[in-house]
């Protein structure tokens, strides 16, 4: 049980590592997104954008915390409910920055992508196996 708590807190820094490099990457790369950044008044690609590194950031997190709990996959699915948690409130708060479409697609695949991390994730590592 401990290495699933483990795994998710690590999946969970992994997500937010993620994301937070991803969407640093895409202020100082397209300089038409860092002006609209503050606004968040974002075009289609922008949000696309965005919505790839969610996509990202889940499949890494799932990875990660089903590495670290060796192969529970029940890990990557409580991150991915763990993430739908905190971010209703968030996208709550930011219902009229985007169109619905947006909020539904970020929330409803958080849980699945993570997932499919911890399917994707080998399910031991040399010198872990139990």
């Amino acid at each position: 049980m401990w290495r699933t708590v483990l795994g998710i807190v690590a999946g969970l820094v992994a997500w937010v590592l993620i994301g937070t490099v991803g969407l640093w990457l895409m202020h100082v790369t397209w300089p038409a997104y860092a002006l609209v950044e503050s606004s968040m008044t974002f075009t289609l690609p922008m949000q696309l954008g965005r919505l790839g590194v969610g996509v990202l950031s889940s499949i890494g997190g799932g990875c990660t915390a089903v590495l670290l709990a060796r192969g529970a996959s029940p890990a990557a699915w409580w991150l991915g409910t763990l993430l739908v948690l905190i971010f209703i409130p968030i996208h709550y708060g930011l219902w009229d920055k985007f169109p619905v479409w947006y909020h539904l697609f970020f929330l409803l695949t958080l849980a699945p992508f993570n997932a499919l991390g911890g399917r994707i994730a080998p399910r031991t590592r040399p010198g872990l196996e139990p």
